[in-house]
């Protein structure tokens, strides 16, 4: 419990009654050792004052909300596992926790903020449906989370998606409308099924039951891999880093959060560097699922609780790809091995202020490649 008047914190002893007040600097070093029973209470007031100063700033989600997704979605998503390797831990200099969404429903991490957003929706709003538009992972999701609730989906996906990405739409029984490439094309095209059908518009990351849902990754991450100090997230519209960082800040305020972007859509890094939203007129990168722009909901938690983005080339991502099939043993897309392709990056390696970043939790946020893609890449 906080005291803000005195500024200290008010311990409340689980044998006698005493009212202790300690500095905030000294309380967890003097207090916890006369009384090492209250070692959960002090988290818990760390929690809860760290959710107190998120809670202020108001953004979309909070860790409320991604507790309470969390118990929505658990009997429908699966608890994915942590591996950890040493043979990437030497070549990384530090350890590494592979938080690994790509063994996720749907292929990817999008399902648990999808099945978050449609169990959110009274039975009015679902009886009509639900729209979106996305190139691929989110759309397989919703469309898988769509078909559990028995409701339709319809699906505006751009024409250059992954075939791969395509054909689990489909599988799942989403209703695929085709759109051109632009997000301009995409919203427009949405906008006219939402007119036709009146579905409800779930938008792929700027939304906040979204980014509820995609939070849930850090509950379970740091209940698996407690000694984690640093997670590394791709960043693409920014809707799975915020909930990441909402979460895990709330838990330990002095986590670091970084992100991870390719160079060819580095429209995260710009727009943090110049304090406001930048729009790429183009992107050209092998990551198909980190070229979106930032919405206003993410970008405010992406300013505010993101520690940095870290930029990568397209074969910097093709190198970590490799390790993670030839080391991990795991298919991820490109996407996906961002993460890991950052945390060996010279940029990372060399940066002084992130010297002490020794437990590192990397988000393999997808599996679902396009093996042509793939192969092309590597010359074959």
């Amino acid at each position: 419990m906080m005291n803000s008047r005195l500024g200290s914190y008010v311990i409340f002893d689980k044998v006698k009654p005493i009212w202790w007040f300690a500095s905030r600097d000294k309380c967890s070093s003097d207090v916890m050792k006369e009384y090492p029973q209250m070692n959960w209470q002090m988290e818990l007031w760390v929690e809860m004052e760290a959710e107190n100063e998120i809670r202020g700033k108001r953004y979309a989600a909070d860790i409320s909300s991604i507790r309470e997704a969390q118990q929505r979605i658990n009997s429908f998503i699966h608890k994915t596992p942590v591996l950890t390797s040493e043979t990437l831990n030497s070549l990384a200099g530090r350890g590494l926790f592979f938080k690994c969404e790509c063994f996720q429903k749907g292929g990817a991490f999008k399902f648990r903020g999808a099945c978050n957003a449609v169990y959110s929706l009274d039975d009015e709003q679902a009886a009509k449906g639900v729209v979106t538009h996305s190139s691929g992972n989110h759309a397989a999701a919703l469309s898988l989370a769509a078909k559990l609730r028995g409701i339709p989906a319809y699906i505006v996906i751009p024409k250059n998606a992954p075939k791969c990405k395509v054909e689990n739409v489909i599988r799942y029984g989403g209703q695929v409308v085709w759109s051109e490439a632009t997000m301009q094309s995409r919203e427009d095209t949405a906008t006219m099924l939402l007119q036709e059908t009146g579905a409800v518009l779930l938008h792929p990351y700027n939304d906040g039951r979204i980014i509820s849902g995609q939070g849930t990754i850090s509950l379970e991450l740091l209940e698996q891999a407690p000694q984690i100090d640093t997670i590394i997230v791709p960043i693409s519209g920014g809707g799975l880093i915020s909930g990441v960082a909402l979460a895990a800040k709330s838990i330990n305020p002095a986590i670091r959060v970084l992100a991870a972007e390719p160079r060819g859509a580095n429209d995260a890094a710009q727009s943090k560097n110049a304090g406001r939203i930048i729009t790429l007129p183009e992107t050209n990168t092998i990551a198909d699922g980190l070229r979106a722009s930032l919405g206003d909901l993410t970008w405010a938690v992406v300013r505010d609780l993101v520690d940095d983005i870290i930029v990568v080339e397209d074969e910097e991502i093709i190198k970590a790809m490799k390790l993670c099939y030839e080391i991990l043993k795991v298919a991820v897309e490109p996407s996906g091995a961002i993460g890991l392709a950052a945390v060996l990056s010279d940029n990372f390696k060399k940066t002084p202020a992130w010297e002490n970043c020794k437990n590192v939790g990397i988000v393999l946020s997808g599996g679902n490649v396009d093996l042509g893609v793939l192969w092309d890449s590597l010359g074959k």
